[in-house]
C-alpha cells in the first residue's frame, strides 16, 4: 500500500481508551501538537466492563489523577448516578470512593473534551507500524497507509490487541463489545524488540432491568456527605440511583459444575492468563468449593438505558448455559439477557522492558500505558496514561522526568510495581500494595502531588488557586489544632465523656486522640471559622492516626536513604562477582535507577544490596 503524510505531530498517541486520554490530554495541554489514533470514535473512553469509577485502591488513584491534573474524576463526578465510600468500617487508610457512572454520559463527555482540547487532533484509523530512525520514534504508520511523523509515542491499545472474544465453543477476532480488533500492530512490536505475552479478561452479562424483580434483593443506597472525585467539582448529585444486593446459590453452582466441559477456561480454548483478583463465576466455584453463595452487585448502566450490570458473575460459558444460570439468581428467575457475558483475550508486553517514565528502554520517545503493561482497571490505565503522556511532553523539553516515588502516591507503587517486580497476570492495585498507605490516604492527595502537576505544566491556574485555597485553610486547621488550650477550657467537653481534666494544656489533636469529633470540638471550642469540612475532615485524621503517619514518616526517611544512592547507568552487572548469579541476570534486565528500586527486585536479596553499596564505594 502507498504511503502518504497524514499529519506532522510533535506526539502520536495510539488508543483512544482511559491511558490514550489521559496521555492524549497530558501532552495537548502542555503545548504539543498531538494526534489521537482509534480504531472507532465511537469507543472513547468506553466503559467496556462494570459502569462505576473507582473502588479499592481506584478511588486513591482517581483522586492523585485530578490532583496532577488529570481528566477522569471531573468526567467521573459529572456522569455520576451513585456514589459511595468503600469500607467505611475500617481505617481511613483502606477507604475508597466508588462510583456508579452512566457509561454513555462519561463516554460523551470525554469525547467532547478531547474535541475542545487546543493542539490535539482525533484521528480514526488503526496503527499497524511504528516507525523508527537511529533508535528513536519517528512516525506512526496507519493500515490505510497514513504516516503521523512525530517525536513520541505513546502506545495506550487496551485489551484491543489481537483480542480474541470467548464465549463456550465460539472464538472470534475481536475487540470488547463487538468494537473491531488491532491485529497487525503486535508483530511490529515484537520486531522493535518486546516481549509479548497473553492476557485475559472477562465481563458478565448485562440484564433487562424490567425482568429483574428488584423487590426480593437487598438495595445498596449512594451517600451524599462524602466528597467527590475531583477537587473542582462542588458538590455531588442530591438523587442518586440504587444498586442492588443478590447472590448465588446451590442451584447456581450445580449448573456451572454440569458445564465447566464447555468453558473454555477449562476446555483449553483460553490461553491467556487472567485476573487473579477477578476471577470467573466458573473459576470461584472450583476454586472456591466449600463457598454457599457468592455475592453479586446489580448495578444501572446508564440513565437513558434498561441495561444491568451484573457484577461478580463474569464467565465465559456458552450462552445457552448463562441463561439457565443468570435465573438460578434470586430476583432474576426471569431475566432476560440482552448482552451475554464473554472472556477476551489480548497481547500485552513485559512491562520490566520499561523505564520508571513508562518509556521502552530500547527505543527513545516510545512509552507504554494501560492493559498493554499487563494491568488491569480503567483506574490503573488512566493513572499510566498521564504519567506517560507527562513524561513524553517533559522529555520533548528537555526536563527531568516525573518519577513519584512510593511514598509519595498510589501510582508511584503502580508503576513501581510494574517496572520494578513485573507481572505474570493482569495486574491490579490494592492498598495492601501501598506500604505508606496511612500517608497515601485519598482526601491528602491534591497536598501530596498538585505542586508536581503544576511545575510539570498540567495544573492549570482554576485548579491551582482552588489548591492554594484549600492549602491554607488545611494550615490554619492544623495550627488551630496544635495550639495549646488551658485545662480550664475543656473541662466542660472532656466532663461529657467522664474523661479528666488535664493538669497541663492540652491541644485540640489530643481531643480527637481522646475520642472527641472534629464537630464535637468545633461546636463546643469554636477556632475553625471558615474551613470547610473536607479540610477538617482531613486533620481530624491527621491528628487521630498522629502516631502511625509518624512511624510512616520516618520508615520513608530511612528508604529515601537507598533511594538517593543512584547507580550508574552503565554498570556492568554480570561482572560483579560477590553477586549471585540470579541476581547479577535480574540487575541487567531490569537494570534499577537506585539502590532502592534495586532492592525491591524479585530475586536480589538484602546480601546482593550489601554487595552493590561495597561496589558503589570502590
Amino acid at each position: 500500500m502507498n504511503e502518504f503524510l497524514e499529519g506532522q505531530f510533535d506526539a502520536v498517541v495510539i488508543g483512544a481508551g482511559h491511558a490514550g486520554c489521559e496521555a492524549a490530554l497530558a501532552l495537548a495541554r502542555t503545548g504539543f501538537n498531538t494526534a489521537m489514533l482509534t480504531l472507532n470514535l465511537d469507543s472513547v473512553a468506553f466503559l467496556a466492563c462494570n459502569p462505576s469509577i473507582g473502588g479499592t485502591a481506584k478511588g486513591q488513584i482517581v483522586r492523585e489523577i485530578d490532583a496532577l491534573g488529570g481528566q477522569m474524576g471531573i468526567n467521573a463526578d459529572q456522569s455520576l448516578l451513585q456514589i459511595r465510600m468503600l469500607n467505611r468500617g475500617k481505617g481511613a487508610a483502606v477507604q475508597s470512593l466508588r462510583g456508579q457512572t452512566d457509561k454513555n454520559v462519561y463516554h460523551t463527555l470525554m469525547k467532547q473534551t478531547l474535541e475542545n482540547t487546543e493542539n490535539l487532533k482525533i484521528v480514526q484509523g488503526e496503527a499497524v507500524e511504528i516507525k523508527v530512525e537511529n533508535g528513536a520514534v519517528c512516525g506512526v504508520k496507519t493500515a490505510y497507509g497514513g504516516v503521523l511523523t512525530c517525536r513520541a509515542v505513546v502506545i495506550a491499545t487496551g485489551v484491543y490487541l489481537n483480542g480474541s472474544v470467548i464465549a463456550g465453543e465460539w472464538k472470534r477476532s475481536s475487540g470488547p463489545n463487538g468494537f473491531q480488533p488491532a491485529n497487525e500492530l503486535t508483530q511490529n512490536l515484537i520486531d522493535l524488540g518486546f516481549n509479548v505475552r497473553r492476557f485475559k479478561t472477562g465481563t458478565p452479562a448485562r440484564i433487562d432491568g424490567r425482568t429483574i424483580d428488584f423487590s426480593k434483593l437487598e438495595i445498596q443506597e449512594g451517600e451524599r456527605d462524602i466528597y467527590p472525585f475531583s477537587y473542582l467539582t462542588e458538590q455531588i448529585p442530591l438523587e442518586q440511583t440504587p444498586c442492588y444486593l443478590t447472590y448465588t446459590n446451590e442451584k447456581t453452582h450445580e449448573i456451572i459444575r454440569a458445564n465447566l466441559h464447555r468453558s473454555p477456561l477449562y476446555g483449553g480454548l483460553i490461553k491467556g492468563t487472567g485476573p487473579r483478583y477477578c476471577p470467573s463465576i466458573e473459576d470461584k466455584v472450583v476454586r472456591f468449593s466449600d463457598k454457599e453463595r457468592h455475592q453479586l452487585f446489580l448495578e444501572p448502566e446508564g440513565a437513558d438505558t434498561h441495561e444491568i450490570y451484573v457484577q461478580g458473575m463474569s464467565t465465559s460459558l456458552p450462552h445457552d448455559v448463562q441463561k439457565q444460570m443468570y435465573r438460578t439468581v434470586k430476583g432474576l428467575e426471569n431475566c432476560e439477557i440482552m448482552r451475554y457475558a464473554y472472556a477476551i483475550e489480548y497481547d500485552a508486553i513485559d512491562s520490566l522492558d520499561l523505564l520508571p517514565t513508562l518509556e521502552f528502554k530500547k527505543i527513545n520517545g516510545l512509552f507504554c500505558a494501560g492493559q498493554i503493561n499487563g494491568t488491569s482497571g480503567y483506574e490503573e490505565a488512566a493513572a499510566q496514561g498521564l504519567m506517560a503522556g507527562v513524561n513524553a511532553s517533559l522529555k520533548m523539553r528537555n526536563m527531568s522526568p516525573l518519577i513519584l516515588g512510593r511514598d509519595q502516591a498510589y501510582i508511584g507503587v503502580l508503576i513501581d510495581d510494574l517496572v520494578t517486580k513485573g507481572t505474570n497476570e493482569p495486574y491490579r492495585m490494592m492498598t495492601s500494595r501501598a506500604e505508606y498507605r496511612i500517608v497515601l490516604r485519598q482526601d491528602n492527595s491534591d497536598l501530596r502531588l498538585t505542586e508536581f502537576g503544576r511545575q510539570a505544566g498540567l495544573v492549570d491556574d482554576k485548579r491551582y488557586f482552588s489548591y492554594l485555597k484549600r492549602k491554607a485553610e488545611y494550615e490554619k486547621a492544623t495550627e488551630e489544632m496544635n495550639r495549646i488550650l488551658k485545662p480550664k477550657t475543656v473541662e466542660n467537653l472532656l466532663s461529657k465523656k467522664n474523661l479528666p481534666t488535664p493538669q497541663s494544656g492540652i491541644t485540640k489533636a489530643d481531643l480527637v486522640r481522646r475520642g472527641f469529633s472534629i464537630e464535637e470540638i468545633s461546636s463546643s471550642l469554636g477556632g475553625f471559622d471558615g474551613i470547610s469540612p473536607f479540610v477538617l475532615h482531613t486533620v481530624e485524621l491527621d491528628a487521630k492516626y498522629s502516631g502511625y503517619i509518624q512511624k510512616g514518616l520516618e520508615q520513608i526517611e530511612k528508604a529515601k536513604k537507598l533511594e538517593e544512592k543512584l547507580l550508574p547507568a552503565d554498570i556492568d552487572y554480570l561482572s560483579i562477582s560477590g553477586l549471585r548469579l540470579e541476581a547479577r541476570q535480574k540487575l541487567d534486565k531490569i537494570r534499577p535507577l537506585s539502590l532502592g528500586q534495586a532492592g525491591r527486585i524479585s530475586g536480589v536479596s538484602p546480601a546482593d544490596i550489601a554487595v552493590l553499596m561495597v561496589y558503589l564505594k570502590k
